[in-house]
């Protein structure tokens, strides 16, 4: 992805659907006016990566207990982010792994979907909840990305798209859509991004 297209501002951020990536950035005083902090396991390092937009909070509640159901146990581990944080661990990731190498796995401030209230990072135990690639071949992670769908969900960073997403394969970032979008995205095998385009969705 061109890093130096045109950025533009995303004008209507409180949207379920807003599609937020390297080329469409939320305001840098967006904060969700509906963020509360999420009923499921959680295993947070700062208290608002515990919360999430009401509606993705209670789909996620869903998502969670019909995991458990299945046989299935995760845990929230990263949340909502606000535009202040993300400055801080983007600076601090291209402190340390300089700004190319940061780009692949970390949003600039304002392209992160996780200041939309709307994406939860998710682990389990057996990884002693970290969020790495090897989620993806768990049997966790093939049950999340074969149901997250249901529950309003998509793992909005699937393997070998890195070219269209810019972001290196994360099958622990599920981002909320509402169950309608998130299963038609589903069908599609498209990312986001690319459904977006092909549907003039923004």
């Amino acid at each position: 992805m061109n890093m130096d297209s045109k950025i533009s501002i995303i004008e209507s951020p409180e949207k379920i659907d807003a599609l937020v990536n390297k080329k469409r950035s939320l305001p840098a005083d967006y904060i969700p006016n509906d963020l509360i902090d999420v009923e499921v396991l959680h295993k947070v390092e700062k208290p608002e990566s515990k919360m999430l937009r009401k509606e993705a909070s209670d789909a996620l509640t869903q998502l969670f207990q019909d995991a458990k159901t299945n046989g299935f146990e995760f845990w929230a581990v990263s949340g909502y982010r606000s535009f202040n944080r993300q400055v801080y661990l983007f600076n601090n990731y291209a402190k340390n792994h300089g700004e190319e190498e940061a780009n692949r796995f970390s949003a600039r401030p304002g392209q992160s979907e996780h200041q939309s209230g709307l994406t939860m990072d998710v682990s389990i135990v057996s990884l002693d909840y970290e969020l790495v690639e090897e989620l993806g071949e768990t049997p966790e992670g093939k049950w999340l990305a074969d149901n997250a769908h249901k529950f309003g969900f998509i793992i909005r960073y699937p393997k070998g798209t890195e070219h269209i997403t810019g972001y290196q394969y994360e099958p622990w970032h599920i981002r909320y859509l509402g169950k309608d979008l998130a299963s038609k995205v589903f069908e599609s095998k498209l990312t986001y991004d690319e459904y977006c385009e092909n549907n003039s969705l923004s």
